[in-house]
């Protein structure tokens, strides 16, 4: 890659020296990229930059915001620095934690330098939604739906019909969700769900909510059940370790 034009969002950033910084790029192009470049690249704004570079690290300049008109992007005349001008409206309030969420996973989730052009466009739109004024099941309906994509992009294909013995799903039975297994029935005598979710932290459906997300999809009926398989499901891909994002969000809760 030399002097190669990428366009992309920034994900994360980390100091690397007095004026320089660590970057993590979500770029059309070539999904995810790391590079080091000037300080001050903004978050949640699409950028247009050069990258050079055959190692995994690469060296990123003339970073500026692309103009909403086009792929184009004005440039000042001092090379590597970063444009002042936002045409865009920025994502603010508690729509700006949901943006952090939506970075921090990508980041920590995908590879490096493997496209995912369709991923990379519905995180795009994600955040032209958080733009926008969403009441609070707004905000998660667009969370969910893009947390599906991204598990379609990562090979984690959700099959909600039948139990991991390829069974129907009963809806008067319980089962319990394993990432790398699926849907478990729940042995009656086991224990009563709640307590089973409790003791091994494993998510417990009944299987007429199953079917009823299996049917419908991501609604504001069914986000409850989404929104506790996904979270599984994330929690398990990031190996339990916790998301910063998360923690903001819980201590701003907190604070309100």
């Amino acid at each position: 890659m030399r002097n190669e034009a990428l366009v992309g969002y920034l994900l994360h950033q980390r100091p690397y020296q007095e004026k320089r910084a660590l970057y993590y790029l979500f770029s059309e192009q070539h999904g995810v990229i790391h590079g080091v470049g000037k300080k001050g690249a903004p978050l949640f704004m699409p950028l247009q930059l050069f990258a050079t570079g055959k190692r995994d690290l690469k060296t990123f300049s003339q970073i500026g915001i692309a103009a909403q008109s086009s792929n184009q992007v004005d440039t000042q005349e001092h090379g590597d620095t970063t444009l002042d001008a936002l045409p865009y409206e920025n994502i603010t309030g508690q729509h700006q934690y949901a943006a952090l969420y939506l970075n921090e996973i990508l980041w920590r989730l995908l590879p490096t330098e493997d496209p995912m052009p369709l991923l990379w466009q519905h995180y795009q739109n994600s955040l032209q939604q958080l733009r926008q004024p969403l009441s609070p099941d707004e905000l998660r309906l667009c969370l969910r739906q893009f947390e599906q994509h991204l598990f379609n992009e990562l090979g984690f294909t959700l099959a909600l019909t039948h139990d991991s013995m390829q069974e129907m799903i009963d809806p008067d039975s319980y089962y319990r969700f394993l990432p790398d297994v699926g849907l478990v029935p729940v042995i009656q005598n086991d224990t009563q769900s709640e307590h089973l979710e409790s003791a091994v932290g494993q998510s417990v459906f009944i299987g007429s909510d199953i079917i009823a997300m299996a049917q419908f999809g991501i609604t504001e009926t069914t986000l409850n059940h989404w929104s506790k398989l996904h979270r599984h499901l994330i929690d398990h891909l990031l190996d339990y370790q916790p998301l910063q994002s998360r923690l903001l969000w819980q201590q701003q809760q907190r604070y309100q």
